[in-house]
């Protein structure tokens, strides 16, 4: 933390720097005005007892910016775009025509975002038509005609265009990643809440509890800093080239793989899925069969967020996204062919087969590591809700994974930038 502050500073006193820093602010006070513009006709007081009540819904509500408690005309947040992102990133992998585009430079990467721009409004619609199904089911939104219906899933679908747009204009002319820092903005902007939720129920016998939860927040930020900046090197020597008249020595330098490779992604998998359940289960109560109604409300309390089989089922779902994830942006055979073609071998291992049967080997062990650390973060909020009691804090492991994540990701960009400008002085 105190190498981001250092690093902030030393941008402030850089011109052009500081102009990013206060574009990008005033990008993200645009949001949270934004924010706070509801779609009428909602039940203000039922939404938020709904979203009290559960942790699904306020981890969702993390994605979405902090928009969907408020049931804003950004209710849907960032989430269609990043679905939409992480559809095409896989089709890169499994179709050729794709993988071929993302080779083309600067011109395919602009075919495939704007490729994932049309994608992101069919899921922004079918998504919000999905929200409207749900707080109808609770009560919290009347039943709308066909027409009032169309204009509330295209005013949601349009913000949530409208807020990809700002994070796009915040990665092209201000400072980190605009998508991240956007999200990053809803969780920091739901702090304070949250924060005064807990001071107003707080009483003395609660305030060892309130302590505990500290301590463990605190261990948390530690965990995710040291796991998202561990990585694990492998060596990578380089034989004696000629190259042209001159014969290059051999060098060495290092393949630095990452214990969480993956980062949130997993977990935004596995909550589109854990989501499924209880979403089937509330729309199917409402039916007038007895015996699906009861079906329905029994697999409601057996996925509701806190019971064991929830917990389990996500902590599964966490780790075998994680492993799918890493197998499809990390490909042992391609890294050893590409060591290979450079004239690189690792020490002790003989280049191809082995070479590749060895990366995946390790691969396959630092991602146990990182599975088991994300699948402990996805169910952090019933872990420390069932030791402390404080239920008011919702924002839970994935939210701090993401802060930090986007703190240190933002910092790096920031420090590459002030290295580049230096190089630049130095050449005039």
């Amino acid at each position: 933390m105190k190498r981001f502050w250092l690093t902030l500073k030393a941008a402030w006193r850089t011109k052009e720097l500081r102009k990013k820093i206060l574009f990008t602010g005033l990008i993200l006070v645009i949001f949270r005005l934004c924010a706070h513009l509801p779609v009428p006709g909602v039940d203000s007081q039922a939404l938020k007892a709904l979203f009290s009540g559960s942790q699904l819904l306020g981890l969702l509500d993390i994605f979405s910016g902090g928009t969907l408690a408020n049931f804003s005309i950004m209710a849907l947040g960032v989430y269609p775009y990043i679905n939409a992102s992480i559809i095409f990133q896989l089709l890169t992998i499994a179709l050729p025509k794709f993988e071929a585009l993302s080779k083309e430079g600067e011109y395919g990467r602009e075919k495939i975002n704007f490729y994932t721009r049309l994608l992101t409004f069919p899921l922004a619609s079918f998504q919000a038509l999905g929200m409207y199904f749900l707080l109808n089911s609770q009560g919290i939104l009347p039943p709308l005609p066909w027409f009032n219906l169309l204009a509330l899933v295209l005013t949601m679908s349009a913000g949530t265009l409208f807020l990809m747009w700002l994070g796009e204009l915040v990665s092209e002319h201000g400072i980190g990643n605009g998508i991240s820092l956007i999200i990053f903005a809803g969780i920091v902007g739901r702090l304070p809440v949250a924060l005064g939720q807990t001071l107003s129920i707080l009483d003395p016998s609660q305030l060892f509890n309130t302590v505990i939860f500290a301590v463990m927040a605190i261990a948390v930020i530690v965990a995710i800093v040291v796991v998202n900046e561990a990585e694990r090197r492998i060596k990578i020597q380089y034989s004696r080239r000629q190259i042209g008249r001159r014969t290059v020595s051999g060098q060495s330098t290092y393949l630095p793989l990452k214990i969480n490779q993956a980062g949130v992604i997993p977990i935004i998998f596995a909550v589109s899925l854990v989501l499924l359940p209880s979403m089937v289960g509330n729309f199917l109560t409402n039916i007038d069969q007895p015996a699906i109604s009861q079906a329905a409300r029994d697999l409601v309390r057996f996925f509701s967020p806190g019971s064991l089989l929830y917990n389990v089922f996500y902590f599964l779902l966490v780790l075998g996204f994680t492993y799918f994830y890493t197998a499809v942006i990390f490909n042992p055979q391609k890294i050893a062919d590409q060591i290979k073609k450079n004239g690189g071998f690792i020490p002790g291992i003989r280049p191809g087969q082995s070479t590749i049967e060895y990366l995946d080997r390790i691969i396959n062990r630092l991602t146990l590591v990182g599975a088991l650390f994300l699948g402990l973060v996805a169910i952090l909020p019933s872990l420390a809700q069932a030791i402390t009691g404080v239920t008011t804090m919702t924002i839970g492991g994935t939210g701090i994974l993401i802060v930090v994540s986007v703190i240190l990701e933002t910092s790096r960009q920031v420090e590459a930038q002030l290295v580049m400008r230096n190089y630049e002085s130095l050449l005039k």
